[in-house]
C-alpha cells in the first residue's frame, strides 16, 4: 500500500464540492495539497479551512483550458515547492437540457473543460508524476461515461472521452515500462455537490456523499486501484451495456430511471452563468 505522507497532490476544481472533499481526505493522510480553481474566493476559503485544520496547502487560480496559464502555474509551483507526485483531474462542468436548447458554446465549453482540461494538465505534469517514486494520475469521470444520457449529451460524451483517455494513458505508461505510476478512473453516479441539483438518481440508489467518494478515491490511490465505480449499480453497468443486446440495455436504462434522470436538472449553470 502506498503511503501518502509527504506526497504532493495537485487537485483541479478544488474550491468546493468533490475537489475540496478530496483535498481534505488527502490532507488527512499527511499529503501536501495543491488546490487549483477559477474561483479565487472559494480557493481562499478552502485554504483557510485546511490550514486551520493543520494541513499543508497551496492554492493557484487556474483555468484548465488555458495551456499557457497551466505552464505558468507549473513553473510557479516548482519554484514555490517542487514537483507533483499525484495529479487529480477533477475540474468539470455540466449544462443540462435538451441538446438544441443548450447554446452551442455551452456544449463546446463542456468539452474544453472536461476533455481538453485533463489532457492539458496531464501533458504539463506527467513528467512530474513519472519522476515520483510512486506517482499517480486520477481522472474523475462518471457513470454516464458508460451510457447515453438524455439531457446531458455533451456531458456524458465528455466523460466517455475521459475514460478513454485515462485508459490509454494507463496502457501507454505500462507499455513504456513506467509501472510505478498508477492510474485511477473514478465513475460515480450523481454526487450531492450542487452540480446536479434536481436530478433523479437511478432507482435503488441515492445522491452520493462527496466525502464518501473522496475517501474511496484516496483509498484507491493508496491501493493502486484502477477503478472506483460507485454505487453498486455502476460496478455492473459496463457488463450490462456491452454484454447485452442494445434493446435490452436500453430497456434497463429506462427501467432504472437513467433516461429521465436529467429531466429536472437545476444544477450550476442553469441560468446560463
Amino acid at each position: 500500500m502506498t503511503s501518502l505522507n509527504m506526497k504532493r497532490v495537485l487537485i483541479t476544481g478544488a474550491a468546493r464540492g468533490l475537489g475540496r472533499a478530496m483535498a481534505e481526505s488527502f490532507a488527512a493522510e499527511g499529503a501536501e495539497v495543491v488546490l487549483t480553481d477559477l474561483d479565487a474566493e472559494g480557493l481562499d476559503d478552502a485554504r483557510e479551512a485546511l490550514s486551520s485544520a493543520g494541513a499543508r496547502c497551496r492554492t493557484y487560480v487556474l483555468d484548465v483550458t488555458d495551456p499557457a496559464a497551466i505552464a505558468e502555474a507549473r513553473e510557479a509551483l516548482h519554484a514555490d515547492a517542487g514537483t507533483v507526485d499525484i495529479l487529480v483531474n477533477n475540474a468539470g462542468v455540466v449544462f443540462g437540457g435538451e441538446f438544441l436548447e443548450v447554446p452551442l458554446e455551452k456544449h463546446h465549453l463542456t468539452y474544453r473543460v472536461n476533455v481538453e482540461g485533463p489532457v492539458n494538465m496531464t501533458h504539463a505534469f506527467l513528467e512530474d508524476v513519472i519522476g515520483s517514486p510512486r506517482g499517480h494520475l486520477v481522472y474523475i469521470a462518471s457513470a454516464s461515461g458508460y451510457v447515453g444520457l438524455p439531457g446531458g449529451t455533451t456531458y456524458a460524451s465528455s466523460k466517455w472521452a475521459a475514460i478513454g483517455f485515462a485508459e490509454s494513458i494507463r496502457a501507454e505508461l505500462k507499455h513504456q515500462g513506467h509501472r510505478r505510476v498508477g492510474v485511477t478512473t473514478v465513475c460515480p453516479t450523481y454526487i450531492a455537490t450542487g452540480m446536479f441539483e434536481g436530478v433523479a438518481p437511478p432507482k435503488t440508489t441515492s445522491m452520493l456523499d462527496p466525502a464518501r467518494i473522496a475517501a474511496k478515491v484516496v483509498t484507491a490511490v493508496k491501493r493502486r486501484k484502477v477503478w472506483v465505480r460507485e454505487p453498486w449499480i455502476v460496478k455492473i453497468t459496463p457488463l450490462l451495456k456491452h454484454g447485452l443486446p442494445t434493446p435490452v440495455s436500453d430497456f434497463l436504462s429506462d427501467a432504472f430511471g437513467a433516461s429521465k434522470s436529467m429531466d429536472h436538472w437545476q444544477g450550476h449553470g442553469k441560468s446560463g452563468e
